[in-house]
């Protein structure tokens, strides 16, 4: 269930946030060669967070969903094989609905864009659909969150970050009511922090993928130090996908 927008009069969109894509995926786990889509979402707001056109996806997965993802999304293997889609045909029409986002050059959100974005490019490939080239252009809220306030103490999970910026997120982790919050956030840092984004879509891209690759470096010394990770193998910090 999507809560009423909630926006803020603080200050006007920026041209570039006006109009977004929004779209999310919750899967069987979090390894985004191996694990698969569950259920989607696409879909578009306008400049008062409103969804002016939505679509969702239920998947059979071809795969048992573990219980551990269950609990998370509340989708079990019975239901995804009773009700969903063959998985090929999702993959299909979530990758056609996002290429045709960007065709038209509409910012597609999305909440950690290299988990969506890489598990559905190894879904695609998995099930013979030709893949996104390159997602573009891509806003990411973490990204910009990270970036625009460094020092912030606490999670930057989605749901943490929604109340941060005072978004409603009622129903975490379904597909849809995630979509737009993280659309909704991107909004209100848009809003928040206008003079220190870049002005276009490309720029805004360019200059997420140059934070995501400082923000991956930094966490990669901060678990070395600790002896999380070796030095060896730090966290890849490719963006949009990985």
């Amino acid at each position: 269930m999507l809560d009423k927008p909630e926006t803020s009069e603080s200050s006007p969109l920026p041209a570039w946030a006006a109009n977004l894509g929004v779209f999310d995926l919750e899967t069987t786990g979090i390894d985004v060669a191996r694990d698969r889509i569950v259920s989607a979402h696409v879909g578009v707001i306008d400049t008062t967070g409103r969804q002016t056109s939505s679509r969702t996806w239920l998947a059979d997965p071809g795969v048992d969903i573990p219980a551990g993802a269950t609990a998370v999304h509340g989708i079990t293997t019975e239901h995804a094989r009773r009700h969903g889609q063959p998985a090929a045909d999702v993959v299909y029409e979530i990758v056609a609905a996002l290429a045709e986002l960007f065709a038209a050059g509409t910012p597609v959100v999305a909440y950690n864009a290299p988990f969506d974005f890489s598990l559905l490019n190894h879904e695609a490939l998995r099930h013979q659909v030709s893949p996104l080239q390159l997602p573009f252009p891509v806003v990411d809220p973490l990204v910009l969150d990270k970036a625009l306030d460094r020092y912030r103490r606490g999670k930057r999970t989605l749901e943490s970050v929604s109340e941060h910026y005072d978004i409603s997120l009622t129903g975490a982790h379904n597909a849809e009511a995630d979509a737009v919050a993280g659309g909704r956030v991107a909004q209100e840092i848009a809003r928040r922090y206008r003079d220190e984004l870049p002005g276009s879509t490309s720029e805004l891209h360019e200059r997420q993928a140059e934070w995501a690759a400082e923000q991956a470096a930094s966490l990669s010394e901060y678990f070395v130090r600790i002896g999380r990770i070796a030095a060896t193998d730090p966290i890849d910090g490719r963006w949009p996908v990985r």
